[in-house]
């Protein structure tokens, strides 16, 4: 491999857009693309032996094929928000039905192979105008990804008129792509599952963790898998800070990838306006009750609880926060949780089995944990800590005037 420092450079800037956008066109972006064209034989061996991933590359088309761990980076709408469970089941459909071609069909005759496909495949569609604006989403993210083109009339129009119709170009070599080598003869979700999660191959699994996941949690592992991730430490930060830049931050709790270009992930976390900044504040405020002895660190509380907490913020940052969100503390809460669950700073828990226990009864407008009534519960991770603001108070500033913490991934 050359020891030219700016074919480093340009190596990595490479592996970084292909970690972020594994489908790669060289319309969308010329110049990346000439990178990975220009070191395509160091990215192959990089990712396939240091990650066990696979590169595909043909004339105006990248691919990186990813297994060995299943990451949290969402497809994602045009709006930025990601997909959801009815679009993912389209977006299947839909490549099912286009994967073979032909380079040219109408929406109508798609929507026809769309229905057929599904009742082939025993899946029950509602056909009402929900629905419709899932597959407009579906159709908008193949567009935008250099699947699809509009070459008369636009896709929008289905999502409020079922009788509209367009005419839309194909790429049926870019779309048969997509999918993962892993589906070929799954017949089960276990089985895909299995396949993708290879840790049998210890080293590789554990690296592309790292890469895919933001935090690595020592209870996310076996005891041997820590023991060699704990052991090989200095080697692995090595690999991932050539490939991408990467700092390991490692703690009794698990290891962190920390980017300190703070452009890696698809969201990035601290980040910016209402969301983030609420964000930070909950943080504070969780990391200031009473911890759990346990792995975890910190006990779970309920919903409710987190939307009191949020809106008493919102009420206090009304005039630099989002009017909507203000108005509304329960859609507030849902989005950060979203935001704190996507980048491993909290998880989900599902109701105390016994609604009776109230282990920290919700007195003077403390929390309500461990119960209340069997309502799905929310608690924070170790690195969550990480980000608690500089300062005497849960709400005393902006999270931007509080000391910065560098983002992870």
């Amino acid at each position: 491999m050359s020891g030219d420092p700016q074919a480093a450079v340009e190596r990595r800037l490479a592996a970084r857009h292909l970690v972020q956008h594994p489908l790669t066109c060289r319309e969308d972006d010329p110049d990346t693309f000439r990178l990975v064209r220009r070191h395509e034989a160091d990215l192959d061996r990089w990712f396939t032996q240091r990650l066990g991933y696979r590169l595909h590359l043909d004339a105006d088309s990248a691919r990186l094929f990813k297994t060995g761990a299943v990451g949290h980076r969402p497809l994602r709408a045009t709006s930025g928000r990601p997909l959801h469970q009815g679009e993912y089941v389209l977006l299947a459909l839909v490549l099912a039905t286009t994967a073979a071609g032909p380079a040219v069909i109408s929406l109508r005759d798609l929507v026809d192979g769309v229905r057929s496909a599904a009742a082939e495949a025993e899946i029950s569609l509602a056909g009402d105008a929900g629905e419709r604006r899932a597959l407009v989403a579906v159709l908008r993210w193949m567009i935008e990804h250099g699947l699809a083109s509009e070459m008369h009339a636009h896709v929008d129009a289905y999502a409020t008129d079922e009788a509209a119709d367009a005419v839309l170009e194909l790429r049926p070599d870019r779309i048969a792509l997509v999918p993962l080598l892993t589906v070929v003869g799954a017949d089960a979700p276990d089985t895909l599952l299995d396949r993708i999660q290879r840790r049998t191959a210890t080293r590789q699994w554990l690296r592309s963790r790292l890469v895919e996941e933001p935090v690595v949690y020592r209870d996310d592992l076996t005891e041997s898998e820590w023991s060699e991730l704990r052991r090989r430490l200095g080697e692995e930060e090595r690999i991932l800070h050539e490939m991408f830049g990467l700092v390991l931050e490692s703690r009794a709790e698990g290891v962190a990838a920390v980017d300190p270009a703070g452009t890696l992930a698809d969201r990035r976390f601290p980040t910016g306006g209402t969301v983030g900044h609420a964000a930070v504040l909950l943080i504070d405020a969780l990391v200031a009750e009473p911890h759990d002895a346990g792995a975890r660190g910190f006990l779970p509380v309920t919903i409710s609880h987190v939307g009191r907490l949020l809106a008493g913020f919102a009420e206090r940052h009304q005039r630099r926060w989002a009017n909507d969100l203000v108005a509304a503390p329960e859609r507030l809460a849902r989005r950060v949780i979203d935001l704190l669950v996507e980048v491993r700073l909290a998880e989900r828990v599902p109701p105390a089995a016994d609604p009776g226990d109230r282990s920290h009864p919700d007195d003077a407008g403390g929390p309500a944990r461990d119960g209340d009534d069997g309502e799905p519960r929310v608690r924070l991770l170790p690195a969550a800590a990480r980000f608690r603001p500089q300062g005497p108070t849960a709400d005393g500033g902006p999270a931007d005037d509080r000391q910065a913490q560098e983002a992870l991934w």
